[in-house]
């Protein structure tokens, strides 16, 4: 399969490796998906998809690997500082979004505001971004869609492979180092990594440096296994460490320090994954167990004031088997046991037990022109725990959910698609538990366990057409929520702080995506992008509340990238490229209470220049990028930093984004 294969994206956005490819039909047929009900060609799926290719990861300037894919549409991402980062998918983001690593769902704290991944960009080999209800699969909480994290690829059969990965920014003096070291002996597979990274506070050209934006991080993890004509079984193991500070007005100290500044987190995340493929006569028998543990601490002035320990173990098993009649059909069962433990005085929400279970079937055909897959599922989930008034709560949530769509070939290169699916999301533990100040957010908050699960129907429709010079995507959406979840300002104050409850309502969001790329010669592809999502509330609601909060500004890209090729001696796949990036003003919004504020439009230029070198017969990879060409002064719609309150140095409101960003990074083979 050729390396490099994107759908949903305008292919100037490909770094030099995918762009040097000829980018025709039968290659996007070819990439292959796993979201769906297993292995996918991506042309034979009614869901949105994007994919994102290892080659597109290294050569993106970026804090975590959220920021590396929020650029692609559809994509954005809720931020606090350099370091904090929430996927959000057409709108929808905390526990609305899914992100599988290692095959098994990320659990930590996504429902908090300042709370990120606890994954390492280095060790992320491929993303696909499943855009709509991925209940079918997932469960609970896939309700806007799914992250899927892929694996770095194994070493080829009887060799060893060692690679060292480099990087520097000169904003924030990020510096990061990544060793990684991968066999193959006769199918025995195994691999190791250690990455490290810090980065002092960024700055910007209103604000200087944004103290407490500084951060720190390093992660560990390995991986043995066996692939034999019977399957193949392998256990993960991983450890990643964050300490990022927080951003406040009114800190003190210096913008270059690398160390920690009060407040601050210091977050672990521990996880083992035991994964297996078992082939069954003419089935495929998948079962994955994986438990993680996520340890969260948040120091003050005064020291440690929450510690948090959150225990998750879920659980898949899947049957996969082709039919005599052309149907491939999957079943299975998957779940989670969950526990948290609170092992500070304060508290943001109760201790709780949490319990879930789903059975589902999906099913799969190809005909001459056309590509039918659909399936069901059915959930339960128990929420248990003592609220801070003592009352015990014991809560459960059920659900049916399922998906059917179809994808048609009318000619060959055009590919239409429709998809019709029904998503659920059960209230989080803060939604349905707090009752009190949620540091960091600067507003006390109040839950309501009479909150019912979120159900959504969303109807997608679309059209690719490709061809050797251009290629083009188009992508539309509704999305109905009832009882959409969120926080509604309450108009009085608790102990001095503006007091916030959690409600529910009937929500709609709308948008969709569009790309057009050309390249009328193979090393020139120009391309063009734009992305728009609007979500309200329905219903007799007043102009304030009209909108729903944390809806992403409509965006625009544009970029520019030729490729060299390979010149004489040891350079080869020489690439540059221009990017320029509009996001249009943000003029709907949630005003309820203060929530949300207008946000200005602004502009953005990056550009970029990678190369492949032979070193010794060894391959070097060298990107050297720049971010905010022009070290433009903008605040995101989706940046919490925003929100943080009149500046008296600046006199203004909130903080701004990150200024102009040099960035240099190396990938170099061992051996």
């Amino acid at each position: 399969m050729k390396k490099a294969i994107l759908v949903l994206l305008p292919l100037a956005c490909l770094p030099a490796a995918a762009q040097h490819v000829k980018t025709d039909t039968l290659q996007i047929s070819e990439a292959v998906v796993t979201g769906v009900s297993g292995p996918t060609r991506l042309r034979e799926s009614p869901i949105p998809f994007t994919y994102v290719s290892s080659d597109m990861l290294a050569k993106e300037a970026s804090a975590n690997i959220v920021d590396a894919i929020a650029r692609f549409p559809g994509v954005s991402q809720v931020t606090t500082g350099g370091s904090i980062s929430k996927p959000v998918i057409r709108g929808l983001g905390y526990n609305r979004v899914v992100v599988v690593k290692d095959g098994v769902r990320q659990e930590g704290s996504q429902w908090g505001d300042e709370h990120g991944l606890e994954v390492d960009s280095w060790d992320v080999g491929s993303v696909e971004v499943l855009k709509g209800p991925a209940s079918l699969l997932y469960g609970s909480d896939a309700i806007g869609g799914v992250l899927i994290l892929g694996r770095q690829p194994s070493a080829p059969k009887d060799e060893i492979h060692g690679t060292l990965s480099s990087e520097y920014q000169s904003n924030n003096g990020l510096i990061g180092a990544s060793l990684a070291v991968k066999g193959n002996n006769g199918g025995v597979i195994w691999s190791a990594r250690y990455s490290q990274m810090g980065a002092h506070s960024y700055r910007n050209a209103i604000d200087g440096y944004v103290l407490g934006s500084q951060y720190g991080s390093r992660s560990a993890s390995a991986s043995v296994g066996v692939s034999r004509e019977w399957g193949s079984s392998f256990v993960d193991l991983s450890y990643y460490n964050l300490n990022p500070s927080l951003p406040e007005l009114g800190l003190e100290g210096s913008g270059t320090s690398y160390g920690r500044s009060s407040p601050y987190q210091d977050i672990s995340h521990y996880k083992v994954v035991w994964d297996n493929s078992i082939s069954a006569g003419d089935g495929l028998v998948k079962l994955i167990l994986g438990y993680q543990q996520n340890r969260r601490k948040e120091y003050e002035d005064e020291g440690l004031e929450l510690d948090m320990k959150l225990g998750s173990f879920t659980y898949d098993l899947r049957y996969t088997v082709p039919l005599p009649s052309g149907w491939k059909v999957a079943s299975g069962i998957g779940g989670m046991y969950q526990g948290l433990d609170n092992l500070a005085e304060e508290q943001l929400v109760p201790e709780y037990t949490l319990f879930d279970i789903g059975a589902y079937a999906t099913a799969s055909r190809s005909f001459s022109r056309w590509d039918l897959s659909g399936g069901l599922r059915a959930d339960r989930r128990g929420l248990s725990f003592d609220s801070f008034s003592g009352e015990h709560e014991k809560l459960h949530y059920e659900a049916l959910t399922g998906s059917l769509g179809a994808v048609f070939h009318p000619v060959d290169g055009l590919d239409l698609r429709v998809n019709a699916a029904r998503g659920f999301r059960s209230p989080n533990i803060s939604e349905v538990a707090s009752d009190g100040v949620h540091e960091g957010t600067f507003r006390y908050e109040k839950g309501d366990p009479l909150l019912k699960a979120e159900k959504s129907i969303e109807v997608d429709a679309g059209a690719s057409y490709s061809r050797k010079w251009m290629s083009f995507d188009v992508s539309f959406f509704a999305n109905r929520i009832s009882n959409y979840i969120y926080l509604r300002g309450l108009g009085y104050s608790t102990d001095d702080t503006p007091t916030y409850g959690y409600v529910g309502g009937d929500a709609l969001l709308t948008g969709g995506e569009a790309v057009l790329d050309i390249h009328p010669v193979e090393p020139l592809h120009i391309g063009n992008s734009f992305s728009f999502v609007e979500g309200r509330l329905l219903g007799d609601v007043d102009e304030d509340s009209r909108y729903l909060p944390f809806i992403p500004s409509p965006r625009w890209t544009s970029e520019v990238s030729y490729s060299v090729g390979t010149l004489p001696r040891f350079i080869s796949d020489l690439t540059g490229s221009v990017r320029f990036t509009h996001s249009f003003a943000k003029d709907h919004f949630y005003a309820a209470g203060g929530t949300e504020t207008a946000t200005d439009a602004y502009s953005l230029v990056d550009i970029t220049l990678s190369a492949d070198f032979l070193v010794k017969g060894r391959t070097v990879t060298l990107s050297l990028m720049c971010n905010n060409l022009f070290d433009k002064a903008y605040q995101d719609h989706l940046s919490r930093l925003k929100y943080a309150g009149f500046n008296e140095k600046t006199h203004m409101q909130g903080l701004f984004n990150m200024g102009r960003n040099f960035a240099v990074k190396l990938v170099a083979d061992l051996f």
